[in-house]
C-alpha cells in the first residue's frame, strides 16, 4: 500500500471558534483563546497512520519565537505548555483518511497572530506542510489565564458584550450616551491586531514585545498609549480647541469601529478627532476584542493635578468670574477604563480592576499614556505601586483651594475636600442603567449635591482657617433641572449668622464653560444691594433666558458656571458659592415594531421625536446598530414648534443575542446634539 501522504488540513473554524467564544469576532484567520483545546482536521492519502512509523509534529510560529510540539497517542494537556495528542482516525466522504488532532495552548502564551506548521515523517522523507494561521486572546473563561473572571455574566458583560453606556455631565445630572464598541465589525479584530504589531515596543525590539504579551499589565500600556498618537502611529488625535472643522467632532462618533476602520483605512495615520471618551471608548473595543474584561468608568470632578501637590487652586474676582490663572483644572467628567487582571507584580492584593487611560494628559515612563494602576491600590493610597498611581490618585481625591482675589491680593480663601471625585460610575452589568463604584476608589463618600453647593470663605489669609459662626453663608439652587431652549432658574439663599444688621452687595456671574477646562468670560451678570436683619435668610430669584445662554456651535457637552460673591460692605467679609451644571437635552425615542426579534428576519423599528423648542429646527438623524443594520442610515429633518416626526427604520439582524438600536440626532440651527437607543435581544431562527 502506498506510503501515507499529507493531502489538506480543515482548521475546523465554525466549531472551534464556538467552543472558544469568538464566534462572530471578524477576522481571515482562525481566532482562539488561550489555555484552551482547539482540534483540526488532517485529511491523508495511502496506508492508515501508524504512530511508529509516522511521526507529526506541529510548528507553533509567532514572529522570531517558535515552539514544536509533537503529537502524542496519549496524556492530558497542560495549562503551562502547548500540547497536541491524536483523538481518532476515521474515513471520509471524499474518499481520504482522515486524523483528527486536538491542540492546546498554555494559560500564558502570548497574544498575537500565529503561524501553524505541520511537519510528517515517514521512513522515506520529512516534509513540512503550511497550514495557516489563528489569533490567539486571553482567555477569561480560563482559570489558570491572568484575566480568568469567575462570574459567567459579567464575561459576557465585559468581553462579549459589543455596546454599553458613557456617562457625562455632572454629579446631580448625570447624562448617559450610547455607544457601540464594535467587536464583531468586520476585521476589526485584525485591525486590534495591527495595533499592537505597529507599537514602538514591537518595532523597537519584535521578540521581547512578543515574549512580553503573555501579560495583560503590559498589552494594558501598549494600548492606553497607542490609541493616542502623542508617541506612535496611535489611532486618535486629540482636540479640546472646539475647532474641528479638519475633521470630525469628538461629540459625533457613536462607536469604536468608523475611529478604528478610518485609522487602517488611511494607512494607520491618526483619526481626527478624540476627547476622553472617545480614546476611552475606542480602548474597551480593542482591550474586549482581545479577550481582556474591560469597562468605561467616568469620574466627575476629576482633577488635573499638574505639580503633584494633591491640590487644586480655582481663582475668582470680587465680582464672580471665574479666572483661568492655574496651570491644576478640574474636568467635570473624564473617562478612563477599568481591565480586570492579576498583579503578580503587585501581589494577589491587587488583583482586579486595573485603571488605564489612553486619554493624553502626562507622560508615564516618557510615553503619554497611564496605567494600569490598581484601584485597591488607589483606595488604600498605595502610591508607590506601578503604575501612575499618584496621578490617579490625585484625580479622585485632591482638595479643592478656592480663591477671591483683586489686583493680586487675596481678599478670601476656602477648601473644599468633598467636591473631587464626587461620583465614579460605569454601565450596571446586563442593564442600561447606571452602577456607582465611587467607594471601590474612596474611603469616605464624597458626595457634593450638583444642585446646591455653599461655602463660608473668610476674608484674608489670616482669617482662612477659621471658625466664625458671626459671617454669612451663602448657596445656590437650581430651581428645576436646566433644559435646553428654556430659562435657567435659580435662587440665591444668604443668611445672617450675626446679632446685628448687614449691608450687603451680591454679584452674579455666569459663564459658558466646557468640560475640560476653565470657563470664559461672563455672558451674564447682575449686582443686588440689599440690607439682611440679624438672623434674617433672604433669598434672590434669578432667571438667565435661553436666548442669553445659547451657544453658536454646537456643543453636546452644554456647561454654565455660575457664581455669587456676597460682599458686607462694613466689614469687607466675602462669600462665595458657586455651581457648575449641565444643561439637559431632550431625548429620541426608538420603538420595535415586533418585539420577537428574529435573525435574518426584517424588522421595523420607530424613531420618534417631538420638538419640545419654541422655535422650528433642523437636522440630520443617524441611526446606527452593529449587527442590526450593515450601514448607518442618515435622515435630514425639519420640526416645526412641538411637532412631532416619526421615521420608520427598517433593518434585518445578523446575529444574534443582545444588541443595540442607537439613534443620534444633530440640531444644525439650535447648538445641541440629541440621543436615543433601544436595546433588543435578537433570537435564534
Amino acid at each position: 500500500m502506498d506510503e501515507f501522504k499529507f493531502v489538506s488540513v480543515n482548521l475546523q473554524q465554525v466549531q472551534n471558534q464556538l467552543q472558544h467564544r469568538t464566534d462572530g469576532l471578524s477576522s481571515g484567520s482562525l481566532v482562539l483563546r488561550r489555555g484552551q483545546t482547539f482540534t483540526v482536521t488532517i485529511n491523508y492519502d495511502g496506508r492508515p497512520f501508524d504512530p511508529q512509523w509516522e511521526k507529526l509534529q506541529f510548528r507553533i510560529i509567532l514572529g522570531p519565537l517558535s515552539v514544536d510540539v509533537p503529537v502524542s497517542s496519549y496524556g492530558q494537556p497542560s495549562s503551562s505548555q502547548w500540547f497536541a495528542f491524536l483523538e481518532r482516525g476515521l474515513p471520509n466522504p471524499s474518499g481520504f483518511r482522515t486524523l483528527t488532532v486536538s491542540l492546546s495552548s498554555p494559560a500564558s502564551s502570548s497574544i498575537g497572530v500565529y503561524t501553524l506548521q505541520l511537519r510528517v515523517q515517514t521512513r522515506s522523507s520529512a516534509k513540512t506542510h503550511l497550514l495557516g494561521q489563528f489569533t490567539l486572546l486571553a482567555n477569561p473563561w480560563c482559570q489558570a489565564d491572568s484575566v480568568f473572571l469567575q462570574s459567567e455574566d459579567l464575561r459576557n458583560e465585559y468581553v462579549r458584550s459589543d455596546f454599553g453606556l458613557l456617562f457625562k455631565g455632572t454629579p446631580g445630572n448625570v447624562v448617559s450616551r450610547p455607544w457601540s464598541f464594535g467587536q464583531y465589525e468586520k476585521g476589526l479584530l485584525d485591525i486590534c491586531m495591527n495595533l499592537l504589531q505597529l507599537s514602538p515596543q514591537y518595532q523597537t525590539d519584535m521578540r521581547r514585545d512578543l515574549l512580553n504579551r503573555s501579560s495583560p499589565v503590559y498589552i494594558g500600556r501598549v494600548i492606553s498609549a497607542m490609541v493616542n498618537c502623542q508617541d506612535d502611529k496611535g489611532v486618535l488625535m486629540g482636540n479640546w480647541s472646539g475647532d474641528y472643522s479638519d475633521g470630525v467632532s469628538p461629540s459625533a462618533w457613536s462607536g469604536s469601529a468608523d475611529i478604528l476602520r478610518t485609522w487602517s483605512e488611511t494607512q494607520f495615520s491618526p483619526v481626527k478627532y478624540g476627547q476622553c471618551w472617545v480614546f476611552a471608548a475606542v480602548m474597551c473595543t480593542v482591550m474586549r476584542a482581545l479577550g481582556i474584561p474591560t469597562r468605561v468608568v467616568t469620574n466627575f470632578n476629576s482633577a488635573h493635578d499638574t505639580n503633584g501637590n494633591m491640590v487644586i487652586e480655582e481663582y475668582y474676582t470680587e465680582m464672580g468670574e471665574k479666572l483661568s490663572i492655574s496651570r491644576d483644572s478640574i474636568w467635570n467628567f473624564h473617562v478612563w477604563v477599568e481591565s480586570w487582571m492579576k498583579r503578580p507584580d503587585l501581589g494577589q492584593t491587587y488583583d482586579g480592576w486595573q485603571v488605564l487611560d489612553p486619554t493624553p494628559q502626562e507622560e508615564s515612563a516618557g510615553m503619554y499614556r497611564c496605567g494600569p494602576a490598581a484601584v485597591k491600590a488607589i483606595h488604600e493610597q498605595k502610591v508607590d505601586a506601578a503604575y501612575d498611581v499618584p496621578f490617579v490618585y490625585a484625580e479622585v481625591n485632591a482638595d479643592v483651594r478656592t480663591v477671591i482675589i483683586r489686583d493680586k491680593k487675596i481678599l478670601g480663601i476656602s477648601v473644599d475636600k468633598d467636591r473631587v471625585g464626587a461620583l465614579i460610575c460605569t454601565k450596571r452589568p446586563g442593564a442600561m442603567t447606571m452602577l456607582d463604584i465611587t467607594t471601590e476608589y474612596k474611603t469616605e463618600m464624597a458626595f457634593s449635591s450638583a444642585y446646591a453647593f455653599s461655602a463660608d470663605v473668610r476674608g484674608g489669609e489670616a482669617a482662612a482657617g477659621r471658625d466664625a459662626p458671626q459671617g454669612l453663608a451663602v448657596s445656590l439652587q437650581l430651581l428645576k433641572t436646566p433644559i435646553i431652549g428654556e430659562n435657567i432658574a435659580f435662587s440665591i439663599i444668604i443668611t445672617n449668622k450675626a446679632p446685628i444688621p448687614k449691608l450687603l452687595r451680591a454679584h452674579v456671574n455666569a459663564q459658558n464653560k466646557e468640560y475640560h477646562r476653565n470657563p470664559s468670560g461672563s455672558f451674564w451678570e447682575k449686582h443686588h444691594e440689599l440690607k439682611i436683619g440679624p438672623s434674617e435668610t433672604v433669598t434672590i430669584k434669578q432667571e438667565i433666558s435661553f436666548n442669553e445662554y445659547k451657544l453658536k456651535q454646537v456643543l453636546e457637552d452644554y456647561l454654565l458656571n455660575l457664581a455669587v460673591v456676597v460682599e458686607d460692605v462694613k466689614s469687607q467679609e466675602r462669600v462665595l458659592a458657586s455651581e457648575e451644571f449641565n444643561i439637559h437635552s431632550p431625548a429620541l425615542s426608538i420603538q420595535i415594531q415586533n418585539e420577537n426579534v428574529i435573525v435574518n428576519s426584517p424588522q421595523v423599528a420607530m424613531v420618534t421625536f417631538t420638538n419640545p423648542f419654541n422655535m422650528a429646527v433642523t437636522g440630520e438623524l443617524t441611526v446606527a446598530g452593529t449587527g442590526l443594520l450593515e450601514e448607518k442610515i442618515q435622515i435630514r429633518l425639519s420640526m416645526q414648534p412641538r411637532e412631532a416626526v416619526r421615521r420608520p427604520v427598517r433593518f434585518i439582524p445578523q446575529m444574534t443575542g443582545a444588541k443595540m438600536l442607537h439613534a443620534c440626532l444633530v440640531l444644525i440651527n439650535l447648538p445641541t446634539v440629541l440621543h436615543g437607543f433601544r436595546t433588543l435581544s435578537v433570537q435564534a431562527a
